[in-house]
């Protein structure tokens, strides 16, 4: 292949490979990353394979980070980072010191020197961002408490990462005094470095990287939007790596958390995701390269040792440690399975540690072996643990909560959907009595986080009406977008009080008609308040605005 280059055939190899076995893995219903870690082993340098160039995969992963991490700044607000710095920063400080004393303590009964314990217990403490993104977006979870605190608590181990990677070098010479004092200068000038980049990103940042996606936006150009939107996230990425000394990842996730207070940053986030994606698919190719599946036969006993630390210790420190912070302990178990796992920093730690001489090839082995066995395991503990949480709260949900024994006059509110929760919150501002009907039991554990009673089942069924007390109550408010379940729900409703008001909601003319003739008071059909809102906007304007007939004279 004469136009052939190393790094158009990693792309094809790793692109159509990682696809392969991505649709395998999803075949076998295991989540689609094991079949992009089973392509990075077979194209790696381990298999009697194809080999890929093992120097670019980890380039275009990084790619992938600063992509990823770029995006989650976008649906993370500054807010949401200081709303959980009391659970995040200790949470992570405290395992991080806890998994590397484990490791030391693991190395010292190993027989390795302090070095190597040290390190590997540093690599098994920090999981990996892109992991952790992919479990919380394939579960929508990262809007949550839990994708909140998981999220705060990666990146202050970024952050605890770059401080930790200074300390390397002064290990490697022995600790001497010249050393040491080298180090608390470096120490002292991360800190600085880091301080003058996060005052620089809320300064300027804040103002101009919104103004400027406002003024491309206004171009009309999608293309200048898209690449507006890659512009910013690898040019932060890289001038905070370079500049200040910050990781790419940081960079990108500071710069998407500034843009999050722009209106446009929803189309940056969506403009972003085919590649993000794409360049995501190549981090986890890039592990799968890294790893010789030959460890697994040489070392099986220190490998599971290894994947326990992860997998089983690290979890429960973390599920410890969000539990004395005071985190709920459903909340503290899926973030703890989240956090589960190793990755990107941990390849970090032990390339510097091994071109200092301060870390042996199979302690590295090791590491790559649990790394990578982590991330396939960590997809099937959290689906595992969601599972339990989803089958408690249906449990949960099947009870009939009690409703306060005075209720009358109230109002039933049938669905918790956008129209149904704006409509509630509405209400308990004006002091109205509520009880809301859902069938979904999400929506309802939800509802009742939110302080609404809420009874869980379809309102066609009479006894989940008559739950509501529909004989007391004073009206109705139908805001599923189902007509012809709307139509029988108003029947059992007249039935069980002929005298109570419905109004619904529908999506046409002839939904209209027939809630209309199937009992309901009024209908409400969206576009058509839109337009009346929209008229009303417009009359209300000095150019439209009626003139007032002048009085007439009288004789």
């Amino acid at each position: 292949m004469p136009h052939s280059t190393s790094l158009i055939t990693l792309l094809c190899l790793a692109f159509v490979l990682a696809f392969g076995f991505g649709l395998l893995a999803q075949r076998l219903r295991m989540s689609p990353l094991a079949g992009y870690l089973l392509a990075g082993v077979v194209v790696g340098p381990f298999m009697p394979a194809l080999v890929g160039d093992q120097t670019l995969a980890p380039q275009l992963a990084e790619v992938g980070v600063i992509l990823l991490m770029f995006g989650v700044g976008l649906h993370f607000s500054l807010q949401d980072l200081l709303q959980v710095r009391t659970v995040a920063i200790p949470g992570a400080l405290l395992r991080i010191l806890l998994m590397t004393a484990l490791g030391w303590g693991v190395g010292r009964l190993s027989g390795w020197t302090d070095s190597n314990g040290l390190v590997f217990g540093l690599a098994l403490s920090v999981a990996s961002t892109v992991v952790l993104l992919r479990t919380l977006e394939e579960h929508r979870l990262l809007d949550s408490r839990v994708g909140q605190v998981t999220v705060g608590w990666v990146v202050v181990e970024d952050i605890a990462m770059v401080l930790a990677l200074l300390l390397l070098p002064p290990l490697a010479a022995g600790g001497h005094a010249a050393s040491l004092a080298g180090l608390w200068l470096r120490l002292g000038e991360t800190v600085l470095k880091l301080a003058v980049f996060l005052a620089f990103m809320l300064v300027v940042g804040r103002r101009v990287m919104p103004w400027i996606l406002a003024r491309v936006a206004g171009t009309g150009s999608r293309e200048l939007f898209t690449l507006c939107v890659l512009a910013t996230a690898m040019g932060v990425a890289f001038a905070a790596a370079e500049l200040f000394g910050v990781s790419f990842a940081l960079g990108a996730f500071f710069a998407g958390m500034l843009l999050n207070e722009s209106e446009f940053s929803h189309k940056a986030a969506n403009d972003s995701l085919p590649l993000r994606d794409a360049f995501a698919v190549l981090f986890f190719v890039s592990v799968g390269m890294l790893f010789d599946p030959a460890i697994l036969l040489r070392q099986p006993l220190q490998v599971a040792l290894t994947v326990f630390l992860i997998v089983v210790v690290k979890g429960a420190l973390s599920w410890w440690g969000l539990r004395m912070l005071g985190e709920r302990d459903e909340d503290a178990r899926l973030a703890a399975a989240t956090l589960a796992q190793i990755g990107e920093f941990s390849f970090i730690v032990m390339g510097l540690a091994l071109s200092l001489h301060l870390l042996q090839p199979e302690v590295r082995d090791l590491v790559l072996a649990g790394a990578l066995l982590s991330i396939v395991l960590n997809p099937l503990l959290v689906a595992m643990l969601l599972r339990q949480v989803r089958k408690r709260r249906e449990q949960a949900c099947l009870e009939v909560p009690p409703l306060p024994a005075d209720l009358r006059d109230h109002i039933i509110v049938i669905g918790y959907g956008r129209v149904g929760r704006d409509l509630l919150r509405l209400l308990r501002e004006r002091h109205v009595p509520v009880v809301l009907i859902e069938e979904d039991i999400e929506r309802v554990h939800a509802a009742r986080a939110a302080g609404f009673p809420a009874i869980r089942g379809n309102a066609v069924l009479p006894q989940v009406l008559a739950s509501a007390r529909p004989e007391l109550a004073k009206l109705a408010i139908l805001a599923i977008p189902r007509a012809l379940e709307g139509g029988e729900t108003i029947a059992h409703l007249r039935a069980l009080n002929p005298a109570i008001t419905v109004l619904a909601r529908a999506h046409s003319e002839g939904e209209v008609k027939y809630l209309l003739a199937h009992g309901a008071d009024a209908a409400v059909l969206a576009e058509r308040e839109l337009a009346y809102s929209l008229a009303d906007m417009v009359l209300a304007t000095p150019p439209y605005r009626p003139a007032r007939t002048p009085p007439q004279a009288t004789s």
